[in-house]
C-alpha cells in the first residue's frame, strides 16, 4: 500500500520484542518506548523540508541547510502516545505539542473524543500523530479527522505495532497519511485486542491496570 512504511530496522525489532515480555516492568518499558519512537522518527522525518541558511563557522561564512518554515507538530493521542512524544522532541526539540483525548467504549470498541488542543497554525506544520498500537484504527481515524477539520494538511502517524485490520482501515480512510509501523502482528482477537500484541500500552508506560 502507497503510503504504507513497515521498520523492519533490526534496533526497532529487538526492542519492541522486550516491550512484548510481560516480565518487562514499567521503567523499561517507557525507556523503550521513547527510545522505538528515536528510531522510527528518524525515519519518518526524511522528507522534512529544508531552508539553506547563511552561518558563519570558525573558517568563513557558508549556506546550509537547516528545517524550513513552522517546522513540527507532534500529536499524542492520549494517554499511551505521550510515551512516544519525547522520542520525537530529542529528534527536532524545537517541535511544538497538542494533545488529542480518545476513549474506547468497552461495548463497541469505537473511539469517543474528550479533549483535542493543537499547536497554532497547524496548517502550516507537518504533524506526527503517536499511538504506540494500533488495533481497530478507529482511535487514529477520528483523531486524524479532527487534526484535518483543523486545518492540518501534511500528516503522518507513527504506532509501535499495527494489526492488519487497522492499517488497512487508516489507510482506506486517510489514503493521503503517511503511516510508520514498527511491526504488524497477526491479528484482533474478540476483545480487539493485538494478537501477540504487547498488552495494554499506557497501563504499561503509566504503570497502572
Amino acid at each position: 500500500m502507497d503510503n504504507v512504511y513497515i521498520m523492519d530496522h533490526p534496533l526497532i525489532q529487538h526492542k519492541l520484542s522486550i516491550l512484548r515480555d510481560k516480565n518487562t516492568g514499567t521503567n523499561e518499558f517507557r525507556k523503550l518506548t521513547e527510545e522505538i519512537a528515536v528510531l522510527m522518527g528518524y525515519e519518518a522525518l526524511r522528507d522534512l523540508p529544508l531552508e539553506d541558511v547563511e552561518v558563519e563557522t570558525p573558517i568563513e561564512k557558508c549556506k546550509t541547510p537547516m528545517i524550513a518554515g513552522k517546522k513540527l507538530a507532534v500529536v499524542p493521542i492520549l494517554r499511551a502516545g505521550l510515551g512516544m512524544t519525547n522520542g520525537i522532541l530529542v529528534l527536532v526539540p524545537t517541535a511544538k505539542v497538542g494533545h488529542i483525548g480518545l476513549y474506547r467504549d468497552p461495548k463497541t470498541h469505537e473511539p469517543v473524543e474528550y479533549y483535542c488542543k493543537l499547536p497554532s497554525p497547524i496548517e502550516l506544520r507537518t504533524i506526527v500523530v503517536t499511538d504506540p498500537m494500533l488495533a481497530t484504527g478507529g482511535s487514529a481515524v477520528d483523531a486524524i479527522k479532527l487534526i484535518k477539520e483543523h486545518g492540518g494538511k501534511k500528516i503522518k502517524f507513527m504506532c509501535m505495532i499495527a494489526a492488519p485490520e487497522g492499517v488497512e482501515r487508516l489507510h482506506r480512510e486517510h489514503p493521503d497519511v503517511q503511516i510508520y509501523v514498527g511491526h504488524v502482528d497477526r491479528c484482533l482477537n474478540e476483545n480487539a485486542y493485538i494478537c501477540p500484541g504487547l498488552g495494554d500500552a499506557g497501563d504499561r508506560i503509566f504503570g497502572t491496570k
